[in-house]
Order: structure tokens, then C-alpha cells, then sequence
């Protein structure tokens, strides 16, 4: 509810490895979280590690923390940049470690 209706989400990775890859708008971002998280039994955890804010951005390192609907344990560790406008998220960015997520969520 946080990004803006023109924002974007960039997800890392190469794209032809790692299909959650790239650059999502507001409503591709809400159906990738709805087809994860909220199949997760017990929800996702989302710990942060530490932040700084100056101006109009935000950085957070944060770790994960659930069991997919699958039973594998997804325990992840991202950082996050945050670019805000009027109180909204127009731009984040998401480094994690893509391997781990095939791993839990893609691969059989």
C-alpha cells in the first residue's frame, strides 16, 4: 500500500536466471507477494538489521524469515533502497540472494 501508484519495484537478478528479476509496477509487485507470502503458513517474518534515511531516501538491511507453503524454510537477507515522494515509496530497489529464493519458491 506503501508504493505509489506510478511506482516501481526492481527485484535483482538476471531475468533469463531468475524469473522474479527486473523491474515490477505496483500491481505486477502485489500479485508476486500475494503468489509468496501470503501462502506461507505462519506469514513471513521481516527483521531490520539496520537503516539510514537522508532526504528523500531510505536504506534497510533486513533478514527474512517463514516456511513457504512447500515446507522449505525461506531465511533470506536483502537490502533495500527506498526512494520516497509525498510519504510514498516511487522506487525501491531489492538485493537478496536470488539463488536461495529458486531455491525455496521456483525450483522442485
Amino acid at each position: 500500500d506503501l508504493l505509489a501508484s506510478d511506482g516501481r519495484w526492481w527485484v535483482g537478478g538476471k531475468t533469463e536466471l531468475f524469473p522474479l528479476a527486473g523491474y515490477k509496477n505496483k500491481e505486477e509487485m502485489r500479485e508476486l507477494l500475494s503468489n509468496l507470502i501470503l501462502p506461507m503458513p505462519n506469514g513471513l517474518k521481516m527483521t531490520i538489521k539496520n537503516m539510514i534515511a537522508e532526504d528523500d531516501r531510505v536504506a534497510a538491511e533486513v533478514e527474512s524469515y517463514g516456511e513457504a507453503a512447500n515446507g522449505r524454510l525461506y531465511n533470506n537477507e536483502y537490502h533495500f533502497l527506498f526512494i520516497l515522494r509525498d510519504g510514498l515509496i516511487v522506487e525501491a530497489k531489492e538485493y537478496l540472494d536470488t539463488m536461495h529464493t529458486a531455491d525455496v519458491f521456483i525450483r522442485p
